[in-house]
């Protein structure tokens, strides 16, 4: 029993101690029409990237995708006070998405499905944020 309490202390303990991980912001480029563009990938209960900086004002170009070949996802951005209306099912070909931020601030975004009894994607994880910024 005490060699299993040890085994505890030294080995398992601290990989549940360890933080999640700080993840870089994507900051979308902007090709020589003056949009700006990312690609956002959607899996099994997350995004890729998370965080997407985009400028106000100019036109945002996202190209979705679902990288799950049996889940179905969604890509939900919703902020009427800055001109986003988003809400489309990401299939695993890439579809554009385009829209034009008219207010800074942090946007989030996310999965909206949800199987049965269990917790929406959302809930586990699946969500991000576009932020906009001067």
């Amino acid at each position: 029993m005490e060699r299993l309490c040890l085994l505890f202390l030294f080995i398992l303990a601290p990989s549940l101690c360890l933080s999640e991980e700080v993840k870089e912001p994507f900051v979308a480029g902007t090709g020589p029409d003056g949009v700006q563009r990312a690609e956002v990938a959607g899996g099994s209960y997350y995004f890729k990237p998370e965080r997407i900086v985009v400028r106000v004002n100019q036109p945002v170009e996202l190209r979705l995708r679902n990288e799950s070949l049996i889940t179905p996802h969604d890509f939900i951005l919703k902020a009427p006070e800055a001109g986003i209306d988003i809400s489309v099912t990401l299939r695993n070909e890439p579809a554009a998405v385009k829209f034009t931020p008219a207010k800074t601030g942090v946007y989030t975004f996310y999965c909206g499905r949800r199987f049965l009894f269990f917790k929406s994607h959302r809930a586990q994880g699946m969500e991000g944020a576009v932020e906009v910024v001067e």
